[in-house]
């Protein structure tokens, strides 16, 4: 009866190992697509907003405005 009880406990072992590895092999896809897009989309957007659409403080300009003007600086065009 021990080596049964022994055996079984070994199989337990065995079958709990494997789900512990097929568990860490595996991901989790049980997500709603559409809400991932959605944030991802949002914090895009958002980034873009502060980095490119919005003035900044110092000057008023914005990105792409203050690059020409640089550019035109360092060109001589000048008034």
């Amino acid at each position: 009866m021990k080596e049964e009880e022994k055996d079984n406990l070994d199989d337990n072992k065995e079958e709990e190992e494997r789900k512990e590895e097929f568990a860490e092999t595996t991901r989790d896809l049980l997500t709603d697509v559409g809400e991932e897009i959605k944030d991802a989309y949002l914090s895009y957007a958002m980034s873009v907003i502060v980095g490119r659409a919005l003035p900044d403080v110092r000057d008023g300009l914005k990105p792409v405005h203050r690059r020409a003007l640089y550019s035109m600086e360092k060109m001589g065009n000048t008034p």
